[in-house]
């Protein structure tokens, strides 16, 4: 199969086979999106961990059931492979890898280049490869199309090459893979055209742009949008509580007006993978056309303060019993980056616990969600949630709710404790026992 007429007409008819690098909170829900539309889906992952657990029909993601990987498993539409040379039987090859920053806050393209690496070892003639991994504009393009050239086959000829950033949002009961738009755009016209058609394979409404430069620009500007308005919105908070005044209430009278408003929320800190790190990759490529980007720039500085915010607000509550946060016992609730999920990444939680170990504080957590802290690529907490009862609360010098779980019990958990940093407004409603919350 080399010509893109024979590549769609298969895509059509479904008797493909695609393969999805990076079985995360990204290529996960994806295998599940394509195998609803009917194709076989090989997942790989160089986790050989994981990729035990799924053969065995297990999920590791709160959201993906195990009953669903078993399913797949069941129709023989779904297996998992850590050999990277089992590629070359996929139809179609999607990359689902991180693209963190690195300590510099520069972009650190090793898991894009290094599977871009291990693809073009294991080509074949007539294959399209889909980057979904959030980037700056001109990663398929400059970094990604040389690589994957070195096999000495040719993009736009012998294989085809394509742009579709991912757009999961955990934990959102409205939306899933299947009905989130996908933008889509090729290094030329027969990439796009083929990338769309596979994508309207399993994905209700395909989005396609120019080029893959407009659909890596797309996802970056998404998630500008929200790094700069959440910004503003950790900064008025900040100004209004010096004032007294309770942000959370000026934001809900604020959205009641039908137009020229959208309500952001602040909190201890960004997470997830997106809005902490995406604006920064245009950040970086702006340089190259010697600009800079003031707006994202004050953003990120604003919100990567907001853990130290935060914990001025825990000692601010310890100093009502005369206890400083050096040798108190303090509590955080919710390790996850934002309420009923699993997933940890880029959480605040994790600044917030150490930065608290290094002013000398005794903290634990509990999340119901994430039973112990895995080992993450820049924290390694080695710790185990904390089962909760009412001795143990009153244990603690201080609770600081810093994911705002919908199973927490908070007007039993304020009862019991004996003073609460709110930075969720988990505790909005509540009025028996208010003079021991502090917002923050």
């Amino acid at each position: 199969m080399s010509s893109s007429k024979e590549l769609a007409s298969a895509f059509e008819s479904g008797n493909v086979l695609v393969g999805i690098i990076g079985m995360g909170y990204v290529g996960l829900p994806l295998m599940r999106a394509f195998c609803e539309g009917g194709l076989k889906v090989l997942g790989m992952d160089v986790d050989p961990v994981k990729v035990r657990m799924l053969n065995s029909g297990k999920s590791y993601i709160k959201h993906i059931p195990s009953s669903l990987i078993r399913d797949c498993i069941k129709a023989k539409q779904f297996s998992a492979t850590d050999d990277p040379r089992k590629l070359r039987r996929c139809d179609a090859v999607l990359i689902c890898v991180p693209t963190p920053l690195t300590k510099m806050r520069e972009p650190d393209m090793t898991y894009v280049r290094s599977t871009a690496e291990m693809i073009s070892k294991n080509m074949r003639p007539g294959q399209l490869i889909i980057l979904e991994s959030t980037t700056y504009p001109g990663t398929t393009r400059e970094v990604m199309k040389p690589i994957l050239e070195r096999s000495g086959l040719r993009a736009g000829k012998d294989f085809y090459l394509a742009f579709s950033p991912e757009r999961e949002d955990p934990g959102n009961q409205n939306y899933t893979t299947t009905t989130i738009p996908k933008v889509v755009g090729g290094i030329d016209q027969a990439s796009g055209r083929l990338a769309c058609a596979l994508y309207s394979r399993a994905i209700k409404e395909v989005v396609p742009v120019s080029s893959c430069e407009a659909a890596e620009a797309t996802k970056i500007l998404e998630n500008v949008y929200r790094c700069v308005n959440i910004a503003m919105i950790n900064e008025t908070k900040m100004l209004l509580d010096r004032m007294g005044i309770n942000i959370w209430e000026v934001i809900a009278a604020a959205a009641t007006k039908p137009f020229g408003f959208h309500p952001f929320y602040p909190g201890p800190g960004l997470g997830g993978h997106c809005i902490p790190i995406d604006p920064f990759y245009l950040t970086w490529k702006a340089r190259e056309f010697d600009m800079s980007t003031r707006f994202i720039e004050l953003a990120g500085e604003i919100n990567t303060k907001m853990p130290e915010y935060v914990v001025s607000k825990v000692a601010e509550a310890l100093n009502r019993s005369k206890k400083a946060v050096n040798g108190s016992k303090i509590l955080v609730l919710g390790l996850a980056y934002k309420k009923d999920i699993d997933d940890l990444r880029e959480s605040p939680s994790i600044e917030l616990i150490e930065l608290l170990k290094q002013r000398g504080a005794k903290v634990s957590y509990n999340d119901p969600y994430i039973p112990k802290t895995p080992k993450q690529r820049e924290h390694d907490l080695r710790m185990r949630s904390k089962p909760l009862s009412s001795t143990m609360l009153r244990s603690y010098d201080c609770v600081l709710i810093a994911t705002d779980h919908s199973c927490y019990d908070y007007p039993w958990i304020v009862k019991h404790a004996k003073q609460v940093v709110d930075t969720r407004n988990a505790t909005g409603e509540i009025k028996v026992g208010r003079s021991k919350i502090i917002r923050a």
